[in-house]
């Protein structure tokens, strides 16, 4: 059986840790990019705005891979 998916991670594993990083992670994200935008004594509103959004895309880049088809029907069940 040849294993094409580029994460070592199983369908599973992948589930778990994305919970993880929904629950976990970006909370704590949230809470360092709101405090450093807090330490910058609040920019412009809409200078303000652009790094909340561009911020809120970014997040999500290192974890793409554990993202990827979590919302799919699991790939190794057999039914």
């Amino acid at each position: 059986m040849a294993d094409n998916r580029k994460s070592g991670l199983s369908y599973k594993a992948r589930r778990r840790w994305s919970l993880v990083i929904l629950l976990v992670g970006l909370p704590l994200y949230i809470i360092a990019a709101v405090t450093v935008m807090n330490l910058l004594d609040r920019p412009p509103i809409l200078v303000e705005l652009l790094v909340y959004v561009v911020l809120g895309f970014v997040w999500a880049l290192p974890f793409k891979f554990v993202f990827r088809g979590v919302g799919q029907a699991d790939p190794d069940d057999r039914k």
